[in-house]
């Protein structure tokens, strides 16, 4: 398990971006649009790790509700384990509330799923393969 990115909630990518620039000299970031999840994203590697900002495309995109009752900040962090199937089913034994009992796609094609803040301290909490 490591961790493999930190979501960070953005109003406005373009200016986000530039700001991350300055605090990443010399990253420059990768963008993705994630439809199915009314989200662009610009990620930026660091390490093994990410970095990844997220705007709504939408107004119904979890992102612009979370905005809209926290501002801008960070969103979730995500968790790399090895096999996703295994540590919802984990989870789940434990008692931990699952947002998505099965995987679905995230960025870059990879499997994730979320577990409910309610579970986790207030976090968000996301989980990669």
């Amino acid at each position: 398990m490591k961790i493999d990115h930190i979501g960070i909630a953005v109003k406005n990518l373009n200016d986000s971006v530039n700001t991350f620039k300055k605090i990443l000299p010399g990253i420059e970031p990768e963008f993705e649009e994630i439809s199915d999840q009314k989200v662009k994203v610009a990620i930026f590697h660091i390490g093994d790790s990410r970095v990844e900002l997220l705007e709504a495309t939408s107004t119904d995109s979890p992102i612009n509700k979370f905005i809209e009752k926290k501002g801008e900040g960070i969103h979730h962090i995500a968790l790399g384990v090895d096999n996703i199937e295994k540590a919802l089913d984990e989870y789940k034994k434990n008692g931990i509330i699952l947002i998505d009992e099965k995987p679905r796609e995230g960025a870059g094609g990879k499997k994730i799923a979320f577990l409910h803040p309610k579970s986790v301290n207030g976090i968000l909490t996301e989980i990669i393969e």
